[in-house]
């Protein structure tokens, strides 16, 4: 087995033909297709079907497909530790970031650019739950996430850590008190982020230990239109003090038994292998912060 036949054989699975898979190499499809039939012959297998337009994976070769993958991207990750040891002359690092916080993540990514102007840098914004997941199993170097407590397999520098607020409008019935019981939100209309972000599920989890399902009128993924739609007398939302506490038109609540509080962090892996361009830009990063 060899790895351009692994190679040759992923570009056909995801490109789903001979034809675009040739494209995509830049080599005669006739190349493309004899190295996939040598690979198939010696896994004594037929790794795809060819019988329909489309060409698609047998259940030989969905068994495959993980496996080349990880083998090319075991080899490609060999070539870049070895460049990157020389000076950090190439590399990629991949980071990830919740959609709203107060950190400079553009000035920390422009200083490491202008140190390191042939590291790839991606990033992508998404919820905390799936960055955290994307960053355990390996698809993300780092990210900005938000997290009750740091989560199992990470280690994470503290950016900040605060309580998280009930906000009403100035007018609201509420707005009277300083504090509110937890239990008291049974019944009301909350306005929150999405599933899978980390005060959603700070609160979601809180209400479950407490015998309830919060009732989640509206969901936004920025905490700024959170605060539109609690002016606007749709309900009570939940954001952190940093926001609920100094905006003139809201009035906060300081949520009580239990209390909560959310931190944001920058999180990577405890464990398993960093790329010298991945442990640069998370050296960088945490001075940075």
């Amino acid at each position: 087995m060899e790895l351009h036949q692994l190679e040759y054989f992923l570009a056909v699975a995801e490109e789903g033909g001979f034809t675009r898979a040739a494209e995509r190499l830049r080599i005669a499809q006739p190349g493309v297709s004899a190295q996939v039939r040598k690979l198939e012959r010696e896994l004594g297998q037929p790794l795809l079907d060819r019988s329909a337009r489309t060409v698609r994976l047998t259940a030989a070769g969905e068994a495959v497909l993980p496996y080349a993958r990880a083998a090319l991207s075991a080899v490609e990750g060999a070539r870049q530790a070895v460049d990157e040891l020389a000076g950090l002359r190439r590399g990629r690092v991949a980071i990830g970031t919740v959609t709203s916080h107060t950190v400079d993540l553009a000035a920390i990514l422009a200083d490491f650019n202008a140190r390191h102007p042939a590291v790839d840098v991606t990033l992508v914004e998404d919820a905390s739950e799936r960055l955290v997941d994307a960053t355990r199993e390996g698809r993300l170097d780092a990210a900005i996430v938000a997290f009750a407590e740091v989560p199992d397999g990470l280690d994470a520098h503290v950016i900040t850590d605060e309580e998280i607020d009930a906000a009403v409008w100035t007018g609201h019935a509420l707005a009277d008190r300083d504090t509110i019981p937890l239990s008291a939100l049974r019944d009301r209309a909350l306005i929150c982020l999405p599933r899978g972000g980390g005060i959603r599920a700070i609160l979601d989890a809180a209400c479950a230990e407490a015998g309830f399902t919060p009732r989640v009128a509206f969901e936004a993924g920025s905490p700024a239109v959170l605060e539109q739609l609690a002016t606007r007398r749709l309900g009570v939302a939940i954001l952190p003090s940093s926001i609920a506490r100094h905006r003139a038109h809201l009035h906060a609540l300081r949520i009580v038994r239990p209390g909560l509080r959310g931190r944001l962090g920058l999180a990577w892996r405890s464990s398993g292998p960093t790329s010298p361009a991945a442990a640069a830009w998370i050296a960088h990063a945490r001075t940075y912060l």
